[in-house]
């Protein structure tokens, strides 16, 4: 990885931010050379997805939600080989509709769609894995079936059946979960009525042989009749067999693990196409809380580095560490499995199904219209230190005489850093080093600089920047070594706007969009009582009553509450996921909802 800073190395840590070195031919689609390699890559353990879901049924203008769990293939316990994974909805053509990526934490995430009214009626697979899984094809990805009914495009042929429909030939009901002795919900009774309180106890009844990771949810049973959705136990029999290792030879291509985070890739070239070999490469990820990494491409011109913060903003500017030729960089993409032999369950229209079709469609419509009352909660996570710990001098310029140029303030404002004139080409930004505090060797290295988070390659161009823009300047002054250069400290420039990597263009290299992982949110929780504000007006016609993506049970009993809303009818309480040592439980209960009023 190389020297980063010549003292405190703990400290210096600061910058690996971002100095990741490819070596030989590494790319996102690695061809094994050697006997050797293989053999390591099968002490990898493979992995399983199981994604639980409020299907099997969605409407336009509904969510589907999602708790992800990735499992190792070998011992059946959380994995720890992928940092990230993949829900993806496949149409019946095996084209991918709608795609997303999720950060995994000890083999966990979770999610959702909104599907919106462009996606048309029809059958739909759901589908869940991480790049290391599509090594072993399409076979070793998690599948669920799934029915989209969009009442709002009079085109459904996708779900109109020529031939006419007997009740038998429909599926009615799941094959029945074991009764769990291990853990049971306890309800105090199942009869409700609507807008109630719903109190419950998860109880376990063996210890640490129940200790785990489960869903927990309340939802309305479906009107229609549909193979319902897959659960841990169907799951886990389904997946019995799953490979546990790399189905691999040497000379074939394969997918990367993202053991590290996520992967992010590209290829130098020169103009005419050709592989530029041993090029170092920057990519900035912008704004305040900004990611900075450095690589180097390889023999092909291949690149690649590893986001693991939870970055803010889905852009990525990758340029040439020095301004030198003229090349053209470009970011690569990890190609999809082949999803167009998949064997479909066939869900049919009935017209005995028209009324339950309408109503749904004008509650989801109620729903909707006062979703700002019900809305989910971003969660944030943790502020990213983009220093890693340095610690950043930091000079506002109001608190300073203004100045019209970013030169000039360097000249009149700063006393530790300005322009140094060099003879051989464009000037460059110099940090004074502290030999007060640090007795090492003078160097004349230039200052790594950025803008809002946008690293800078050529200082010169930015003298005549306007300095009025700029609401801060910090600065640290350790000396630094990324991608085989060394820097004579840090310098960050925080515009007022933050926005200085919106219409930036590096000299050389692109400035695009990324796949971003999906922000965790903490779900709605209906309340109702004389301690809320929830106003009692705004009807309710929530058919999810409660969404609990991953409850963890590390204890004998946890109690859990809800309110029940305006539909009436029967509901399923469901505990879905698995044990600490891999044992699939999955408990259905079911309530019933009526109004009180009739």
């Amino acid at each position: 990885m190389g020297r980063l800073k010549l003292r405190d190395m703990n400290r210096l840590k600061f910058l690996i931010l971002f100095c990741l070195v490819a070596s030989g031919s590494l790319k996102a689609q690695y061809v094994i050379n050697t006997n050797d390699e293989l053999l390591n890559l099968k002490k990898l353990p493979q992995e399983k997805v199981y994604l639980h879901h409020t299907g099997p049924i969605v409407f336009s203008g509904e969510y589907l939600y999602y708790s992800f769990y990735c499992i190792n293939a070998q011992s059946n316990r959380a994995s720890n080989v992928s940092f990230v994974g993949y829900v993806a909805l496949v149409d019946q053509e095996g084209k991918y509709v709608l795609e997303q990526k999720v950060r995994l934490e000890k083999g966990k995430s979770q999610g959702d769609f909104f599907i919106n009214t462009d996606v048309p009626s029809g059958n739909y697979k759901l589908l869940g894995y991480t790049q290391w899984m599509k090594n072993n094809g399409i076979e070793q990805v998690f599948q669920d079936d799934l029915v989209i009914i969009n009442p709002y495009q009079a085109n459904q042929s996708r779900l109109i059946s020529n031939a006419p429909l007997k009740d038998e030939e429909i599926p009615k009901g799941r094959s029945q979960p074991i009764d769990s002795s291990i853990i049971q919900i306890k309800l105090d009774k199942v009869n409700f009525g609507t807008r109630e309180n719903i109190r419950f106890t998860l109880k376990n009844y063996k210890s640490q042989l129940g200790y785990g990771n489960y869903t927990l949810r309340i939802q309305k049973k479906e009107d229609m009749h549909v193979v319902p959705a897959a659960n841990a136990i169907s799951f886990a029999n389904k997946f019995f067999n799953t490979k546990g290792e790399l189905s691999k030879s040497v000379g074939d291509s394969l997918f990367l693990p993202e053991q590290s985070g996520e992967l992010l890739y590209g290829k130098v070239a020169d103009k005419n196409g050709k592989p530029l070999p041993n090029t170092k490469v920057v990519v900035s990820v912008p704004g305040n809380e900004f990611l900075l990494k450095f690589t180097t491409s390889d023999k092909n011109g291949n690149f690649y580095t590893y986001l693991r913060k939870n970055y803010k903003h889905s852009q990525a500017i990758m340029q040439l560490v020095n301004n030198e030729g003229d090349v053209d960089i470009s970011l690569g993409k990890v190609s999809r499995l082949d999803a167009s032999g998949l064997d479909f369950n066939r869900f049919y229209l009935k017209p005995g199904y028209a009324d339950a079709i309408a109503e749904r469609s004008v509650y989801n419509q109620l729903e909707n219209q006062f979703f700002s009352a019900k809305s989910d909660s971003v969660l944030l996570g943790l502020p990213i230190d983009p220093f890693d710990g340095g610690m950043a001098e930091t000079i506002f310029l109001d608190d300073y005489t203004r100045f019209n140029t970013f030169q000039e303030t360097l000249e009149e404002v700063l006393n530790y850093a300005g322009y140094r004139n060099n003879p051989k080409g464009n000037d460059y930004i110099r940090i004074t080093q502290d030999f007060e505090t640090y007795n090492e060797k003078a160097n004349d290295f230039g200052a790594i600089v950025l803008i809002d988070g946008v690293y800078i390659s050529n200082h010169e161009k930015i003298k005549d920047f306007s300095a009025r823009r700029i609401e801060s300047i910090s600065l640290i002054r350790d000396q630094f070594r990324m991608a085989g250069k060394d820097y004579q400290g840090m310098m960050s420039i925080t515009t007022f706007e933050g926005d200085f990597y919106v219409d930036y263009k590096p000299e050389n290299g692109i400035n695009t969009t990324i796949d971003k992982a999906l922000v965790k949110k903490n779900y709605f929780k209906q309340r109702y009582g004389e301690d809320t504000v929830v106003n009692r007006n705004i009807p309710d016609y929530r058919r999810l009553l409660l969404w609990e993506p991953h409850v963890q049970i590390n204890g004998d009993e946890i109690q859990f509450e809800c309110y029940t809303s305006d539909l009436t009818g029967e509901f399923e309480v469901v505990l879905d996921g698995f044990t600490t040592y891999g044992k699939p439980i999955s408990v259905y209960k079911t309530i019933k909802v009526h109004n009180e009023n009739q």
